[in-house]
Parts: C-alpha cells; structure tokens; sequence
C-alpha cells in the first residue's frame, strides 16, 4: 500500500526493484520516525492544525508504536511500502482520519532525513562510548606493561628498543584523533533538516526552531535546499569517521597476528580466545582480530562507495540516495561489534618479558650504542662509523639498558596528557541534552 498512490498501480517488477531492500533498512528507522513525528505533531500544535486533544491522542499511540517496536512487536506489513506508511497506516487505524494528519507540513523526503539524522547520532554516540572505553584500557594496559621492552620495527626489520607502554599507548592516542573525527560527523548530523518538506519548505507557517529544541539538535539546517543536499554528504562524512577508527583497529589487528606468531612469540591469549585447526593440534588462530581486520577494511572502503554513489548528483531528492543506507547501517553494528571485540580480547592479552635479552635482539641496541658515544663527545657522523664498523667486524658489545626521557618515549609515555585531550573531547559531545531531550518527548 503506497499512501502516495492515486489511481493507476506501478508494475510490479517496477515496484520490487525500486523498494529493494528499503523495508529492511527501515527497520534501523523505526524508533526515529516515532520519535520525529513526536517532534513534528507537537509544532503543527502550536501552529494551530492540530488540537490539543488531538496532539494528546497522537502523542499516546505514538509512545505505544515505540513501546512495541522496542519490544520487538512491532511489523511493517507485506503489503505497504515504508515504515513512515506504517506508522500513519497505525494511527489512523486506531483514531480515524485524526492519524493521517501528522503529515502536514513535511515529506517523506525530510521524514527520512530527519530519522536518519537521529539515527546516525545515535548510533555515533554509542560508538564514541564504546570507543572511549577502549582508549581507556588501552592506556591501563600501557601503564601495566610500560617497563615489557620489545623490539621496533621499521620496513619489518629489527629497528629501535620498544615497549608494549609505547605500544598500547599510541593506539589510546590514535583513537584521540579518531574521536576527533568523530566529533566533527557528530556536529555535521547534529543538526535538524526537519521542515525542509520536498526540499524547498512549506507554506504553512512552520516553527523549525521548536522542532530542533525538541529533538535535542545543536542547531538547525536552514536552507531548505541544502537539507536536502546534506543527505549523502553527512552519510558520506560519517562514514569517513568510521572508517578512521576502523584503520586503527585494523592496524591493531596486524600486529597482534604477528605478534602472536611463533617466530615472534611476543604475547598470548587464553585457548578460548582463539581458535583451532581441524588437523593441526598445535594451533592456536588469532580469529577474532583477523576478522576485525577484514571488517574493518570492508568499513575504509565505505567513504568511497558512498562518494562514487553521489558523484555528479544535482540538487533535490534522488532515489540514488535509498542505497547509501544499505552500506551504512549495517557497518555502523560491524564497527561496534569489532570495537567491543577488541576490548575483550586486549583485557586478556598476556605479555612475554624479557623479550630483548634473546641475542638476536641486540642490534636493537646500536642507536643507543652511537648516542653513549655522542654523550662522550663524538661527533654523531663519527660515533655512527665506529658502531657500524664494529658491527661488520664482530665485535659489537651493548648494553640493554634504555634511558628515553623526552616526552612521548619509553620512560615518558605521557598517559595523563594523552587521557587529557580524550577527556576534554568526549565532554564535548552534548549526550546529555540530546538524551534529556528524547527523554522529554517520551515522557
């Protein structure tokens, strides 16, 4: 059933593949429609085309819709078209002709963007929380481990002394940068396109500004037309900010495999974290970050797809645009469940010690060798040759003690300023007034 239908009916092949997977996608919408229409009835009361015994009406069957799609009651029936159709379909089954009224004043066109905007920053506040919960064990684990050296690698050769301190320590203050980024897609959806209608406003005298209050946003999207230009690009900038954080984890997940190799033989996790062979008795498969990895290089292709899927678009509504949530929604759940993943098993990981005392460490220590001799007194040029050229004689004598003191380094890893900046980002998201304001329109 299409609420939009006049008299003629679409071939059904026409219908299929335009619908397409929509009505699964819907289903991430469903709470968001409810909670926007909320929104929506509360204004069209205020503007008179509604009353207040109507707006009390709507209101109750609205709350009861969400109640049932939280409990998982609530279904879009074989026969009409969107959630937004069942939705009303239910109103006005239940009130008469009084349901059909919550659409005046707006379309399916902002209906969808308005609930994909709330949808959107929903969904990034719980990746932000997550996120932030792994920064911080990040760096509990950096301070737990920071006297484990173990050896740095450039081009994967032996380079320079680490430390799993280092080590966890600079993926906590990756995730700084990537919150970073995630802050600025949070700000881009944290804006109201509601009362855009098909792109170009109503006639009805509208109250943009009480919608926006009510719904919690930080702000509105004024020009009508740029509403509606903003869906693909706030999608788009989303899921560059995923993708950010998914590089972090896949990188995370790289070294870890290799870091659980045998050949390396640096860390270990409990037997039922990993996984086993069917015919080798001996493994143990680091699955879980493999799989991280993988979704979440899936999830850095994303930004590309959506680009590609609105390259040369012009202004207006486009239905184009219904397949960028197909790639979307779901890797917003994926990122979740790899981040929520890497939690658990970075909570278990084990640490070798004394790594570095196997000989074939030492060369680890030929910079620290060269910067005793500078110390002394040697030029750097010089003191460099006279370490090298005792190196290819066989004659090269180290010590494994480290002493980096700078900021940032092995003996000065500056958890507290790194936690800092995390601190004062994640108090800059508005979560409390975004919550507080569904709160109230729940009420």
């Amino acid at each position: 059933m299409k609420l939009w239908q006049k008299d003629i009916a679409s071939l059904k092949e026409v219908e299929q593949f335009t619908v397409g997977n929509d009505r699964e996608m819907d289903k991430y919408l469903a709470p968001f429609d409810v909670i926007g229409s909320l929104a929506h009835i509360q204004m069209l009361e205020s503007i008179g085309l509604l009353t207040k015994e109507e707006l009390s009406q709507l209101q109750t069957e609205l709350k009861n819709i969400f109640k049932n799609i939280l409990v998982g009651k609530f279904i879009l029936a074989d026969d009409v078209e969107d959630i937004h159709s069942q939705i009303e379909i239910l109103l006005t089954a239940k009130l008469g002709d009084m349901g059909k009224k919550i659409h005046a004043a707006r379309s399916r066109n902002d209906q969808v963007l308005v609930d994909v905007k709330l949808f959107l920053r929903n969904e990034l506040e719980a990746i932000v929380t997550s996120v932030h919960s792994l920064f911080e064990l990040l760096q509990s684990q950096s301070e737990k481990y920071k006297d484990y050296l173990l050896p740095g690698y450039t081009h994967l050769q032996l380079a320079m002394p680490s430390s799993f301190g280092l080590w966890f320590g600079a993926y906590a203050e990756s995730l700084v940068d990537d919150v970073l980024t995630l802050k600025a897609a949070y700000d881009v959806v944290n804006k109201n396109p509601l009362g855009s209608a098909a792109g170009y406003g109503s006639s009805f005298p509208i109250n943009r500004s009480m919608t926006t209050k009510l719904l919690g946003f930080e702000d509105l999207n004024y020009n009508v037309v740029y509403a509606q230009m903003g869906r693909g690009k706030a999608e788009r900038i989303v899921a560059q900010a995923l993708a950010n954080v998914a590089d972090t984890l896949a990188k995370l997940s790289m070294d870890v495999t290799l870091f659980l190799n045998q050949n390396f033989n640096f860390i270990s996790f409990p037997a039922e974290l990993t996984t086993g062979s069917s015919i080798m008795p001996h493994k143990k498969n680091p699955d879980v970050f493999e799989l991280i990895r993988s979704h979440c290089n899936r999830i850095k292709a994303l930004p590309n797809e959506i680009m590609l899927m609105t390259t040369n678009l012009p202004s207006g509504y486009h239905r184009d645009l219904q397949l960028l949530k197909e790639g979307l929604f779901p890797a917003l759940q994926t990122m979740k469940t790899c981040i929520e993943m890497a939690a658990l098993m970075i909570n278990h990981i084990s640490v070798k010690q004394d790594i570095l005392k196997d000989e074939k460490y030492k060369y680890l220590f030929s910079v620290e060798e060269v910067n005793k001799l500078v110390n002394a007194g040697l030029p750097f040029r010089d003191a460099y040759k006279k370490v090298g050229l005792n190196i290819e004689a066989g004659n090269f004598a180290y010590s494994p003690a480290v002493h980096h003191t700078h900021e940032g380094s092995i003996g000065n890893l500056c958890n507290a300023e790194i936690n800092s900046q995390m601190e004062k980002l994640y108090k800059s998201f508005p979560f409390d007034v975004v919550q507080n304001a569904i709160k109230n329109l729940l009420a």
